[in-house]
């Protein structure tokens, strides 16, 4: 029999449980779909690389770095520094170094040890280590 009176309580509780965040989803969901819609003109999905990519003729949003530009980037960092295996860290070089005299398998083994100790913050434009 307490159990059968308690049951009003629930159902109020309940219910008000389940209106209120649908309200204020409302908003929510509406900005979701304005982002994706914003998303979507500008980028479609490549099947090649199974990468999102902008579609032709369309330029990145300001302030946002093209794929290119960071490519550029790392492999300026790779000219520029050498792994040092003896103290595990990236060393300058004094003069940039010909990337195109190094063995294509020299050059993945460097970009992927890389790869694994840096990522790009979209945010500040720059490679940050991931050691941070």
């Amino acid at each position: 029999m307490n159990r059968l009176s308690l049951l009003p309580v629930l159902l109020s509780v309940t219910l008000v449980a389940f209106t209120v965040p649908a309200q204020a989803q409302s908003l929510t969901r509406e900005q979701v779909k304005m982002e994706r819609d914003a998303f979507l003109a500008l980028m479609r999905w490549d099947e090649l690389t199974g990468m999102w990519v902008l579609k032709s003729g369309m330029e990145p949003p300001k302030g946002v770095m093209s794929r290119a530009e960071v490519i550029a980037m790392r492999d300026q960092f790779l000219r520029m520094n050498v792994y040092d295996d003896t103290v595990g860290t990236w060393v300058p070089v004094k003069a940039p170094r010909d990337m195109s005299t190094l063995t294509r398998e020299q050059v993945n083994m460097e970009t992927l040890r890389f790869l694994m100790m840096y990522r790009y913050d979209e945010q500040r434009n720059e490679w940050i280590s991931k050691m941070r």
